[in-house]
């Protein structure tokens, strides 16, 4: 499976924007998926996940209210709508592949990885 997210952006704070992960192979759509960010030096924070048929959601607390997580099985593509975003949503953005049928905030229940989109909210 390979994973390639985008819609990162430079925007101000309040702004919204939506990434997409873009997913090939089938494990994605059997399996539950996630967002994870970073920023350097610090480590990976769950952001939301999502169960393989969208009908089961996570957030982690800081994003709760604001962000969205959403798939589409038919297209294989993960969606991250992000409202009301904040300087401190600044970090970058990966999508990732759960080992089962529903999301995790581990980073470590999650097989594969795709490459960050940058999100940088200025205040």
């Amino acid at each position: 499976v390979q994973l390639q997210a985008s819609g990162g952006g430079s925007v101000q704070a309040g702004s919204s924007l939506r990434l997409s992960c873009a997913a090939s192979g089938r494990a994605s759509s059997n399996n539950g998926m996630a967002w994870f960010r970073q920023v350097p030096g610090k480590e990976r924070e769950f952001v939301a996940s999502i169960s393989w048929n969208g009908g089961s959601t996570v957030y982690g607390d800081s994003v709760k209210g604001r962000f969205t997580i959403s798939k589409d099985n038919a297209k294989s593509t993960l969606y991250l709508q992000m409202n009301s975003l904040e300087p401190e949503d600044t970090a970058e953005y990966y999508c990732a592949v759960a080992r089962s049928a529903y999301g995790s905030r581990l980073s470590g229940d999650y097989r594969y990885w795709g490459k960050g989109t940058q999100v940088t909210v200025s205040s």
